[in-house]
């Protein structure tokens, strides 16, 4: 069943009601974090992907990809995290989540389809779900270890990335890092050692996690996590 978890607090230019569908710690989590830092009015919804709730038919009636996130506008559904990130940015100008520059704002372009079709869909799924990419289940251990040493690639890239920079874009804080820390919780969460392996990536982790709106979001997700 969808649950109803919270409304928040007073909006800016999205006057209209706003639901999040959700699953605790995915990478809907990225948006639920920036529905917090824009002090957007929402509701959350909660669409479990460790219970199969995103295969339930009732969801599947409102996303047939079965995939959270899912932001609810009015009548309109918006699906796909890169999407849904720049949409929130771009209506809220005055809180500044993408770049002033237009390179900068396709950089940010650039981080967040990379995190959601190579990161996301190849690697992890490959790490989490090898019935994805064959029918043989003899196979499935070769591609979750593929999935692995692909993870662990693309992990250098993003520690790479963020060597010697603040945030992930240009100067500021933008909607591509709340993005980075789920991958960096989820690095976390499968054992990797993230603090000795990634340590530039892991200080922007912390900068991350410093913020208001972040810890509030985490929260409200009934998420604990630890830095190692």
């Amino acid at each position: 069943m969808l649950k109803s978890l919270r409304d928040n607090g007073a909006g800016a230019h999205i006057e209209s009601s706003i639901r999040l569908y959700y699953s605790p710690g995915a990478c809907s989590l990225a948006i639920h974090i920036v529905l917090e830092e824009l002090n957007l009015p929402y509701r959350l919804e909660l669409v479990s992907v460790a219970e199969g709730k995103t295969a339930e038919p009732r969801f599947l009636g409102i996303n047939p990809k079965g995939r959270v996130p899912v932001l609810q506008i009015d009548g309109s559904l918006l699906t796909e995290a890169p999407a849904i990130l720049i949409y929130l940015a771009d209506v809220n100008p005055e809180v500044a989540l993408l770049p002033s520059t237009k390179l900068e704002r396709f950089h940010c372009l650039e981080w967040l389809n990379w995190l959601s079709s190579t990161v996301h869909a190849v690697n992890y799924g490959q790490f989490w779900r090898p019935e994805r990419f064959t029918n043989d289940s003899s196979q499935f251990e070769s591609i979750v270890a593929k999935g692995k040493e692909n993870i662990i690639s693309a992990y250098r890239h993003i520690e790479n990335g963020l060597t010697g920079k603040m945030w992930s874009v240009g100067g500021d804080y933008s909607c591509v890092d709340p993005f980075l820390l789920v991958f960096y919780l989820w690095g976390s969460a499968v054992g990797f050692n993230m603090q000795i392996d990634y340590p530039e990536w892991s200080l922007h982790a912390e900068r991350v996690l410093s913020r208001e709106a972040v810890r509030r979001a985490i929260e409200q997700e009934g998420l604990s996590f630890r830095l190692v």
